[in-house]
């Protein structure tokens, strides 16, 4: 006997359509990416150690309380208007806006070193001409510039904020990898969220009621002994 001829089937093989720019939002919101963000811990230091951030849930609370009321949601909101915007000068004007709301002295170096790391690598790799940007005004205008879907931007910007953060908990409190990944994975829908939600904000809006992360960047400067530069 033969062998049976192998069985076909009127459908063929499933195949999803990719955008080819997601792939270059994966890689901007890489750990990979050197922005040197691992060196920032955005006042999570200093809250781990006066114990305000102690285990997963508080972790967990801390983080979403940023993402929905404070840092997060205003970055969110200077992202969205730097994919909006139509001229340099009003470019100039935004980042001016955003250096102007950062907190403290570390919150502003944070933004703006990441952010010039952000364009230097970016420039370079795409042949764009981005200038100096804090960096969710760089991250807006480049993924206006590559056509990148802006809430999708948005929340992924956000998820790897929240990302880094976790990472330094991870090492500090300490928390177990798996721990701060449930962290992480729970923080998910509140970043799609707020990428939705930022979308139409005016810059008049734009405000932060976490204070507790304000004034936890303010104590970090003069936190002794210290591993992170926020």
């Amino acid at each position: 006997m033969g062998m049976a001829a192998p069985m076909r089937t009127s459908m063929g093989p499933l195949r999803m359509s990719i955008d080819p720019q997601v792939l270059t939002l994966v890689q901007w919101m890489s750990p990979a990416y050197p922005l040197g963000s691992f060196a920032y811990s955005h006042g999570v230091e200093t809250a781990i150690n006066t114990g305000q951030i102690h285990d997963a849930e508080s972790l967990r609370c801390w983080l979403s309380d940023v993402l929905e009321h404070g840092s997060g949601r205003s970055d969110a909101v200077f992202l969205w208007h730097g994919y909006k915007i139509k001229t340099d000068d009003a470019l100039n004007l935004l980042n001016a806006k955003a250096r102007a709301f950062a907190p403290s002295a570390e919150r502003l170096r944070e933004a703006e070193k990441q952010g010039a790391a952000f364009v230097r690598t970016t420039n370079a790799v795409w042949a764009l001409d981005l200038p100096d940007l804090l960096l969710p005004v760089a991250v807006g205008r480049a993924a206006s510039l590559k056509r990148v879907n802006p809430e999708m931007t948005a929340a992924c910007f956000l998820q790897a904020f929240a990302a880094n953060l976790v990472s330094a908990a991870v090492r500090l409190v300490p928390l177990g990898q798996t721990e701060g990944q449930r962290v992480l994975a729970s923080l998910a829908p509140l970043c799609h969220s707020i990428a939705q939600e930022t979308a139409t904000d005016p810059l008049t809006d734009i405000y932060s009621n976490a204070f507790l992360s304000d004034v936890a960047s303010l104590l970090h400067e003069t936190l002794e002994p210290r591993t992170f530069q926020s």
